[in-house]
């Protein structure tokens, strides 16, 4: 996938954050816990009623957890 076309996400770190496993936010979203890791790996791009679908659950608004460019780092970076 280019860079052009992956759609960026913060689903790990909300997840992390909240301590919510794989499974549960799977559960909450009525997807199989796989598909939560292919889209915190960039591997898979969510339908807009998905996308909207996780940011309700995380109680965000849709362009805190998706968005077309990369996310900026959190924390102390490496130069």
């Amino acid at each position: 996938m280019s860079d052009h076309e992956q759609v960026h996400n913060r689903v790990a770190m909300l997840r992390a954050e909240r301590r919510v496993s794989r499974r549960e936010l799977a559960d909450a979203l009525g997807v199989h816990y796989q598909t939560v890791g292919y889209l915190e790996r960039g591997e898979f791009n969510p339908s807009l009623q998905l996308a909207l679908r996780i940011a309700r659950f995380f109680e965000v608004p849709v362009e805190f957890v998706f968005s077309l460019d990369a996310f900026p780092r959190i924390g102390p970076g490496v130069d």
